[in-house]
């Protein structure tokens, strides 16, 4: 690292300074240096030189180690070296091995001796010592054999010295003086290892002269249950008595090793299993009760994780209140009084997020774990874009307010087309997608939502996927609930509002009245000194629509709208349908890159090639910019609205994660299915008259019958139930039909109709078909059809009272009651009751009514009479007669 511009790892670094990689990286980050604890990483001069401040110390004590290290290495060469030396000087010469030679030969073998004596000084009789002793089952048998030999070799030697003692002498000598030559050296140091070199030896020696058979094998103790612990304490115990050396004295663990007796074991043993039973049963008692604590732990953990499993909801991305409440067994109203109270406001069957899911499910004690997202994360997002690539896009404003405040006659002015003459009933049932140019050339893509309180969601998707909101108000209206539902949905999408205050040419206009209205609710327009632009229009004869124009593009600059066109295409399903001739048609919003034709698209559950592309007047086009509203065809199946869609590369992958999103969807189906239990088939029983109306909603697109679905399951009670067991776009087909015979169903045909095929199965079959184009109409026949399968509720009316003056007892007739009608009249078909001092005695019906000898119908108020009661004599005089009719009332929603 001492070069410039050098970069060393992380690991060489750490190991230079001594320290681990996590205490450097801490100690950069506490610097401000943020580095990856990865072994790898690159350090670079900078951060060496921090570091070398920070551990100078740790490399400085680094290298003394290193140093010392290096010398005591040296000192053990020195030591072993002068070692040999004197092992060598003190040794016999008969390591010097030569082979028998004759007077004539020794001139010649003179130097195969010197370089055989060289080489063989090594081999001492200390290596077969060592091997003795690390391998003595093998080499005992060898002991002896060798021993001959190292005697007849050293006699050899002797002769051998006496003869060439002469020539050998110098030869020592001068080679002994070379290698002193070479172990002159630091010495001092080496000295220190000695006494340890000389005590190994002795301890090498006496193992040396042992024979293998001397070794005394120790004594295996067998583990039992849970008394080794305390038998090893026991053992550890004696050993330690045994351990007490004399003072001054080695000790010397083989003569003062102590045995332990098996009985000293055994009973170890059985004192311990006696503490640990704490009775006098039996090793076999003892285990079957172990066995059974143990199964009883293991059931308990497996309760405790099918508990904790029942409180985890497994849901999509997305569940309705009604879904979500049904997976938790509880009361959908308890769940939509749970969202108020966290400040949300939802229906029944209003689409929650993923945060808002799991908020709810905590106050009700259960766990949301989202299923489908393996399927979300499947798609790659690209990078985020580059500053440089962005282009200024459109505005997408979304014209939002409360039923006929004229919010399609506002868009109809700005496009100069009458979107109002192709609706029915003069109001708006679709979201509809426009584009507009202005005299100026810029662009503003509108959203028209419906207003109809049965159209929450769509407004939600409206705010959702705008960038300003239009809220329109009538001047000679209030602000509805519809108005502060749209506002709300725009405060929680965090987009900008302009008001529009319409129909200000009407007599009765006051726009100071809505102004007021608004700052009630904390909304303060620029006129009264708030933050919110407002503008008083007149649709109809567009008054100030100019001016209004003007401050959506105002607003628009602001939010300064940027888009990459230079990408692939993504961005939100609108509304989807069913054509019969073209297929299903898909309403969609490009919000950033550019969709062309031959797109693999993927949208929900369903994917598809982009076969052709429309513009809202219904003209070809082959590609969309950001903010473009387009309809498409090729997609395999109708999206849901407010869906998103992306672009892909390869058709398999998009029909793959498709194919995992529409399995997802079925078992979320599944799993949120209510089957009926006991405790419900209980309550049915005690309403006593429960009922279950099934429907099947078939539509023109996905967005109106989401919302008529909604509104007809709001309509379910306690005593009667609505069921939509299937909805989808299209018109009626045979296989609904079919399905509707099935599962007792009657079909609710929205601006769609039935085929030939379906009509004839239907009017075979019994199978009711009503068919609507107004939601409203929709919803109150229902309603009344509802209203026609609850029983009736009985009511009693009083028709008249009469007392009892005289009783008289008449043979084979009974008892026969003189009566005075005192209010009313007493009719013959009436039902009465008996009562005395306040207390009913007996209801029935009456035997008899006669007035003198003749049979009456009926006695009026002020007339005696004489009547008979069926079925009871006990009458007395004072007794009241109280005559009552059962009246059949309907019930009502």
């Amino acid at each position: 690292m001492s070069e410039t511009g050098k970069t060393n790892r992380l690991s060489k670094v750490a190991k230079e300074f001594n320290v681990g990689l996590h205490t450097i990286v801490e100690s950069l980050a506490a610097k401000g240096f943020v580095v990856e604890a990865n072994p790898n990483t690159k350090i670079d001069e900078n951060l060496y030189r921090v570091l070398l401040e920070e551990f100078r110390s740790e490399k400085k004590e680094k290298e003394q180690s290193n140093l010392i290290t290096i010398q005591q290495k040296e000192s053990r060469q020195t030591v072993s070296i002068e070692e040999s030396k004197q092992e060598e000087e003190a040794e016999p010469a008969f390591a010097k091995e030569e082979s028998p030679i004759t007077e004539k030969e020794t001139s010649e073998k003179e130097k195969e001796t010197t370089t055989e004596d060289s080489i063989k000084v090594v081999g001492k009789i200390d290596l077969d010592s060592m091997n003795l002793k690390s391998r003595p089952d093998k080499k005992s048998k060898k002991t002896d054999t060798v021993k001959e030999k190292a005697s007849q070799e050293a006699v050899s030697h002797e002769e051998k010295k006496d003869k060439n003692k002469n020539e050998e002498a110098p030869r020592i000598i001068e080679e002994m003086k070379v290698e002193a030559d070479k172990l002159e050296g630091p010495k001092v140091l080496g000295k220190i290892e000695l006494p340890v070199k000389q005590e190994k030896e002795k301890k090498k020696r006496p193992e040396q002269n042992q024979s293998s058979n001397d070794k005394k094998k120790r004594a295996r103790i067998t583990k039992r249950f849970e008394a080794v612990d305390a038998v090893k304490d026991f053992v550890e115990v004696k050993k330690e008595a045994g351990k007490v050396a004399p003072k001054g004295k080695k000790f010397d663990k083989k003569s003062h090793k102590p045995e332990v007796s098996e009985h000293e074991v055994e009973s170890q043993i059985k004192e311990t299993l006696s503490k640990l039973s704490g009775t006098g049963k039996s090793l076999g008692s003892k285990h079957r009760k172990l066995k059974r604590q143990a199964f009883n732990e293991q059931m308990q953990k497996d309760m405790e994780n099918l508990e904790a499993q029942s409180k985890v909801l497994k849901v999509t991305e997305f569940a309705t209140v009604s879904q979500l409440a049904t997976m938790m067994s509880v009361n959908v109203n308890d769940v939509i009084s749970a969202c108020m109270s966290v400040g949300l406001f939802v229906s029944i069957n209003q689409r929650l997020d993923a945060e808002n899911m799991v908020l709810i499910a905590n106050e009700f004690g259960f766990e949301v774990e989202f299923v489908s997202a393996d399927a979300q994360e499947t798609i790659k997002t690209e990078e985020l874009d580059k500053p440089e690539d962005l282009l200024p896009r459109p505005p997408i404003v979304t014209v939002m307010g409360h039923v006929d405040h004229g919010k399609t006659s506002l868009l109809d002015y700005i496009r100069k087309a009458n979107v109002i003459a192709g609706e029915a009933g003069g109001i708006t049932q679709h979201i509809g997608a426009y584009s507009v140019v202005l005299e100026n050339g810029k662009k503003i893509t509108f959203l028209d939502t419906p207003g109809h309180e049965a159209f929450t969601a769509m407004r939600a998707r409206g705010a959702q996927v705008t960038d300003i909101a239009i809220i329109v108000i009538a001047a000679d209206d209030n602000v509805m609930p519809q108005t502060v539902e749209a506002i709300n949905h725009a405060q929680a999408a965090g987009v900008p509002m302009i008001f529009a205050i319409n129909k200000i040419d009407k007599p009765g206009a006051n726009p100071e009245k809505i102004r007021e209205k608004l700052a009630g609710m904390n909304l303060l327009v620029e006129e009264w000194g708030g933050k919110y632009q407002s503008q008083e229009v007149a649709a109809k004869s567009g008054l100030n629509v100019d001016l209004l124009l003007e401050k959506v593009l105002l607003e628009a600059e602001l939010l300064e709208l940027k888009a990459n066109p230079n990408k692939k295409a993504e961005g939100t399903v609108i509304e989807s349908a069913l054509d019969k001739g073209r297929g299903y048609v898909s309403t969609i919003l490009v919000q950033t890159g550019t969709l062309k034709m031959g797109d693999v698209l993927l949208a929900g559950c369903y994917s598809g090639k982009v076969k052709a592309m429309f513009n809202e007047r219904g003209q070809k086009i082959t590609q969309a910019g950001p903010a473009t509203p387009v309809s498409i065809l090729g997609l395999d199946g109708a999206p849901n609205a407010g869906d998103k869609f992306n672009v892909f590369e390869d058709e398999k992958e998009a029909r793959n994660i498709a194919t995992r999103r529409l399995q997802l969807q079925r078992e979320q189906g599944l799993r949120t299915k209510k089957h009926i239990t006991l405790d419900e088939i209980g309550r049915r029983i005690a309403i006593g008259s429960f009922k279950e109306l099934n429907i099947i909603v078939k539509g023109d697109v996905d967005g109106s019958i989401e919302a008529l679905a909604d509104s007809l399951q709001k309509l379910s009670t306690e005593q009667i139930i609505v069921n939509i067991i299937h909805k989808s776009v299209g018109q009626i087909s045979e296989s609904d039909v079919m399905l509707a015979a099935a599962s007792d169903a009657i079909i609710v045909g929205f601006q769609v109709r039935p085929s030939t095929g379906a009509r004839k199965i239907a009017e075979t079959e019994e199978i009711e078909i009503r068919l609507y184009s107004i939601i409203y109409d929709a919803i109150e026949e229902i309603k009344l059809a509802m209203e026609g399968m609850l029983e009736a509720k009985i009511e009693e009316k009083i028709t008249g009272t009469a007392e009892i003056r005289e009783v008289f007892k008449i043979t084979k007739v009974g008892t026969v009651a003189g009566c005075m009608v005192l209010d009313g009249k007493i009719v013959r078909s009436n039902k009465i009751r008996v009562i005395r001092d306040g207390i009913v005695v007996y209801s029935g019906e009456l035997g008899s009514l006669k007035r003198f000898k003749d049979d009456v119908k009926e006695v009026s108020s002020g007339y005696d009479c004489g009547l008979n009661v069926a079925n009871f004599n006990d009458i007395k005089t004072g007794d009241i007669i109280e005559a009552y009719e059962e009246i059949e009332v309907k019930q009502k929603l």
